[in-house]
């Protein structure tokens, strides 16, 4: 399905909103919007970012799948900071290397930040976006999700474990462990897990708020996943962002009984968003606009 983009300016950022091309202008339906994030050194106009988008639209508009649908979908795209439109120093997307050229000793800082900075970014969006899409108050927006690809799924699950209007997270080859991620990447890199390349603050800081160092295996309204919907899509071949780097955190999981957890590590796929994951995606998305939900 081709859907229609609206391009927005809200406090500076550029947003990207997709929506069906079949619902009424005159609709009342309740909207759910859904946030899609892209990965490092991309863009929100990324040949991949635009076809999940696709699919997502595509398994959640088709007739006579699952129960009826009782709302309408947008999707939300915007560009990383340091990158698309917001870019300022290319270098600093970049990991380690023994390649001067290709350095960047504060890989681990910068990343890092990226995420974060994105996570504020979506609850900034969540607080104003519907004054500039609905500013008569035309439609109204009840739910909110998110989803990403790499870094954008590292971003999903640290909006997920922050933000609690956010309701659904579908991460895709992203990682909720930063320590687990990073450690593991200092090492091959042949990089101290030790200052300059891990401040103390830093350190302090994922300690404190890190998904990883949460309630998230507490079965009550301390953890922040509670009563959440959350899809993980992983490449089990992953090299950069492996497996194992999550299952830790994914297995022990809680969302309680309101909540739902699905887990797909697909065999055969390395870091990728493939078709299946996308199709996965779409799916979990139908389920959550039909009446029947997930």
């Amino acid at each position: 399905m081709e859907p229609t983009k609206q391009t927005l300016l809200i406090g500076g950022l550029v947003v990207d909103v997709y929506s069906n091309t079949t619902s009424s202008p005159s609709s009342t339906d309740p909207v759910h919007a859904l946030f899609f994030l892209h990965g490092r050194f991309g863009s929100a106009q990324e040949t991949y970012v635009v076809d999940t988008i696709k699919v997502i639209f595509g398994e959640s508009y088709e007739s006579g799948v699952g129960g009826e649908r009782k709302k309408d979908l947008i999707i939300v795209a915007f560009d990383h900071r340091n990158h698309g439109t917001r870019l300022v120093d290319p270098k600093r997307n970049l990991a380690w290397s023994e390649d001067p050229a290709k350095n960047n000793d504060q890989h681990a800082v910068d990343m890092y930040t990226i995420q974060t900075g994105t996570a504020e970014d979506v609850s900034f969006l969540i607080d104003h976006l519907s004054s500039f899409l609905y500013p008569s108050s035309e439609r109204t927006i009840v739910e909110w999700g998110i989803g990403g690809v790499s870094l954008g799924g590292h971003s999903t699950w640290i909006a997920l474990s922050r933000e609690p209007r956010l309701t659904l997270g579908i991460p895709i080859i992203g990682c909720p462990d930063y320590t687990k991620l990073i450690s593991q990447r200092a090492q091959s890199s042949h990089i101290h897990f030790s200052p300059p390349y891990f401040p103390t603050s830093f350190k302090a800081y994922i300690e404190a708020r890190d998904p990883a160092k949460l309630a998230y295996r507490a079965k009550d309204a301390s953890n922040p996943f509670w009563g959440k919907k959350v899809l993980v899509l992983s490449g089990k071949e992953d090299k950069l962002v492996p497996w194992v780097a999550s299952a830790e955190f994914v297995e022990g999981l809680e969302v309680g009984e309101g909540g739902v957890k699905r887990v797909v590590v697909e065999e055969g796929a390395g870091h990728e968003c493939t078709s299946g994951m996308q199709k996965e995606a779409g799916l979990f998305v139908r389920g959550w606009l039909s009446s029947a939900g997930l």
